[in-house]
């Protein structure tokens, strides 16, 4: 499979287009993805340029978000069958290979299912996104029921 590696920390130079071997399931709980689309987020950017969590572990594959469609699952996976077109954020980081090749394997608890009135594109852009905004409203903000939210700057979504 295709991949984008980050080599070394640095500049967009850094980054790669690599031949990698297919991954593989090694653990029940987890599911292969065909990837469709990957999410760029400001943290990818962040650890190419500062380092990731593991330095250590260079080459590294980043991207947090994609979405795509289930290959082939693991002998524990409930929740997903091969042709599930599905959404994530797992890796990315250094420890696990990110979302910036053509095949991952994902932990079935990171996956969802993609809306059906998602696109691909749509689909990998949601996740780390939403997970921000949920952290920032409840576990920061301690929005509760009754109060009021005002949230500016939020672009029009096509449907």
């Amino acid at each position: 499979m295709k991949a984008v590696v980050m080599t070394a920390v640095g500049g967009p130079e850094v980054l790669a287009i690599r031949e990698l071997p297919l991954p593989t399931i090694e653990r029940g709980s987890q599911l292969r993805v065909h990837l469709k689309a990957a999410g760029v987020n400001p943290v990818d950017t962040k650890l190419r340029s500062r380092g990731t969590y593991y330095p250590n572990r260079l080459p590294t594959i980043l991207g947090c978000d994609g979405a795509g469609v289930v290959e082939e699952v693991g002998s524990e996976v409930q929740r997903f069958r091969p042709g599930d077109e599905v959404f994530f954020c797992f890796g990315g980081i250094g420890g696990q290979p990110g979302s910036y090749a053509e095949y991952v394997v994902v932990e079935e608890d990171c996956v969802a299912h993609k809306p059906a009135a998602w696109s691909f594109i749509e689909a990998a852009a949601a996740p780390l996104v939403c997970i921000t905004a949920w952290e920032s409203l409840h576990d920061r903000g301690r929005v509760a029921p009754g109060n009021t939210v005002l949230i500016h700057a939020v672009g029009l979504w096509k449907t």
